[in-house]
């Protein structure tokens, strides 16, 4: 990989912006948290990332388990609320009100723990 280079006072070093942006395609919703959360929260492990080229796998391994953790915590609070095809055919309004319930709680719990920590 060719890194540019800013010159800083009397350092060159490399430019971080430049980098970070390379194949942004391949991350996902909560890769782009991670970034944002490094970049804002933990610069050094973030600048760290960029120089070992790892930022990349890093947030896309982070995308891929917390949609994995996600999925995993819906059906679990699913079965432990009742909330299934039978309760669907009954009443599919409230179905689908404790289903985005559902969701919502497995997505803040996943993001607390895989994104800001």
């Amino acid at each position: 990989m060719e890194f540019k280079y800013v010159k800083n006072k009397d350092w060159y070093i490399p430019d971080i912006q430049c980098i970070s942006k390379g194949k942004r395609a391949n991350i996902g919703k909560y890769g782009r948290m991670r970034e944002r959360f490094l970049k804002e929260h933990r610069k050094s492990t973030f600048d760290h990332l960029v120089a070992k080229e790892e930022i990349i796998n890093h947030l896309v391994s982070i995308d891929r388990e917390a949609r994995k953790q996600i999925n995993l915590l819906i059906s679990q609070l699913a079965s432990e609320e009742n909330v299934d095809e039978n309760l669907k055919k009954a009443n599919h309004i409230l179905w689908m009100q404790k289903m985005n319930n559902i969701k919502n709680r497995a997505e803040e719990i996943v993001i607390k723990e895989f994104i800001y920590d």
